[in-house]
C-alpha cells in the first residue's frame, strides 16, 4: 500500500524542492558569469573573495590554470597605469 504524504509536508516538499533549484541555477549563473567576465571576477575579488578563491580551485582542478595569476597581473597593471594617469589600451 502507497503511503500519500500529508498536505503540510508536501507544501514543505515542494518549497524546499523550489529552493534548491533557486540555488542551483543561482550557482550555474555566478559561474558563468565569472567564468567569462574578468571585469565580473574583479568585482567579486573586492566584494566576496571568498567565492572567487573557490572558483578558481574549481577551474584549477578541471585542468586549466593561471587564471587567478593573470587576473591579479592584469589588475596591477591597470591600477599602477590609472596611478600614473594612463589608460589601459583593452
Amino acid at each position: 500500500m502507497a503511503r500519500t504524504m500529508e498536505p503540510g509536508a508536501k507544501k514543505i516538499f515542494k518549497g524546499v524542492s523550489v529552493v534548491e533549484l533557486l540555488g542551483i541555477f543561482g550557482a550555474y549563473f555566478l559561474f558563468n558569469k565569472m567564468n567569462t567576465s574578468q571585469d565580473f571576477r574583479q568585482t567579486m575579488s573586492k566584494k566576496f573573495p571568498f567565492i572567487l578563491e573557490v572558483y578558481y580551485k574549481s577551474i584549477e582542478q578541471s585542468g586549466m590554470y593561471g587564471v587567478g595569476q593573470q587576473d591579479q597581473e592584469k589588475w596591477l597593471n591597470s591600477k599602477n597605469l590609472s596611478s600614473v594617469g594612463w589608460c589601459s589600451p583593452d
